[in-house]
């Protein structure tokens, strides 16, 4: 297998020729056409491990005899993990290159996903997806700013869209496959066919992906990325989005958590396969987060949010339907209003952001996968107390969180403008 290159600095001074001169990867090239494979090969494996569990609770719950709270934690670890370490391994991306963090990202993530379904107890099954969350870390934080340097500025954006692609096919197929594994070899067989499946998507990576031709090392220096932290943080309207993302991941962990667990008990009674195959629903999701941008076109960032919001909580109120037809149908207004509140954060905190847009985007990944840890557990902990209708309660109160942020980000936004255009904050 060919091994990854990170790319040589160019030499200040050295005479190239203008026809040695690399170019950026384009539609049409054949490095464009491999990188985007890679890089949708990466974002399948890695996001099929990271949600692999999810589907696999109440199979998890049974095989350790532990509470839906307690199964919980092997979704919560890993994506609690992640959270944590995207800021400081897309800092690392700096020092020893995009490539090289996405390879060994790539390597620790499939090798721990390889051991998982022999984890001896949950103990020990929470602590081998903690570390598989943090390695996965290293993916998002070092692949957009791969792109960044090495895609041709017009094509940028499509070649995002593909790495965003394998992202949301990669949790959806991990569910799905894990889904039916568990449901002919129990839950164990089922995170091992992930853990193959992720082993050979991390092959075509390291066959596939170009060899970066423009980074350049540079050496972190913690002070100056403290002060570009803090100044995000300091920032009210990076901290509202930042607060936005995080409390819609909140409904969309608390309520794909916890789902698998009524849909197996009576009524429904469904088996892991049918289970994991409701994850399909994700497919919505792609289609809502594409049409974002034109909805926020018509009717604003706030208009497009308070969309998002009414969609998902009229989703959260169906589910608790005993239909499972009805239940179905919010879970597709959850997915819906879910991927569409998120796409349009997740933009405006890119744009908001005038410096250090890498370390705010890493900023608004922690807070959502924080708002994902949390939903899950809090989820989780209700269910097991009172069922789904305290799962739909805590969802419904982080859907209440959005609004109010919302409204008061209204309420700011006229205060600003009836300032003195002189003494005003220009956004």
């Amino acid at each position: 297998m060919p091994p990854v290159h990170t790319g040589a600095p160019v030499i200040p001074g050295a005479s190239t020729p203008s026809s040695a001169l690399p170019e950026p990867h384009s539609p049409g090239r054949p490095g464009y056409r491999r990188m985007s494979l890679a890089l949708f090969a990466a974002g399948l494996a890695t996001f099929a491990l990271l949600y692999s569990t999810q589907a696999l609770l109440p199979a998890i719950s049974d095989g350790f005899g532990v509470t839906a709270g307690h199964a919980s934690w092997t979704v919560s670890a890993a994506t609690g993990a992640l959270a944590l370490f995207v800021l400081p391994l897309s800092a690392l991306s700096e020092r020893f290159g995009r490539t090289r963090m996405m390879t060994w990202s790539m390597v620790v993530a499939v090798g721990v996903g390889l051991l998982v379904p022999f984890a001896p107890n949950l103990e020990w099954l929470v602590a081998l997806r903690a570390v598989q969350g943090a390695a996965i870390a290293g993916i998002p934080a070092s692949a957009m700013a791969y792109l960044a340097e090495e895609v041709e500025p017009r094509a940028l954006v499509g070649a995002i869209g593909l790495f965003v692609a394998g992202n949301s096919v990669g949790g959806m197929s991990g569910r799905l496959v894990t889904g039916w594994g568990a449901q002919f070899g129990g839950w164990r067989a089922g995170l091992l066919t992930v853990g193959l499946m992720a082993l050979v998507c991390a092959a075509a990576f390291l066959v596939l992906l170009p060899r970066a031709r423009f980074f350049r090392p540079a050496s972190p220096n913690p002070r100056a990325v403290g002060r570009t932290v803090a100044g995000h943080l300091r920032d009210p309207l990076l901290l509202r989005l930042y607060g936005i993302g995080a409390l819609f991941m909140t409904v969309f962990g608390a309520v794909y958590t916890v789902i698998g667990y009524r849909l197996v008990d009576e009524p429904f009674s469904l088996g892991q396969g049918v289970v994991g195959s409701v994850f399909l629903i994700y497919l919505v999701g792609t289609v809502s987060s594409a049409a974002a941008g034109q909805l926020v076109a018509r009717t604003g960032r706030r208009g497009a949010l308070y969309l998002a919001v009414a969609t998902t909580a009229l989703g959260l109120l169906l589910s608790l339907s005993g239909s499972l037809a009805a239940i179905l149908l919010g879970l597709v207004l959850i997915t819906a209003g879910f991927f569409a509140g998120h796409a349009v954060a997740s933009a405006a905190a890119s744009r908001t952001a005038r410096t250090g847009r890498a370390q705010a985007s890493a900023l608004y990944q922690s807070a959502y996968y924080l708002g994902s840890s949390a939903g899950g557990t809090l989820g989780a902990l209700a269910y097991h107390s009172a069922g789904w209708a305290a799962t739909v309660g805590i969802a419904l109160l982080a859907v209440l969180g959005v609004v109010s942020i919302t409204l008061y980000g209204s309420h700011a936004a006229r205060a600003e403008r009836r300032v003195p255009a002189s003494a005003a904050t220009v956004r």
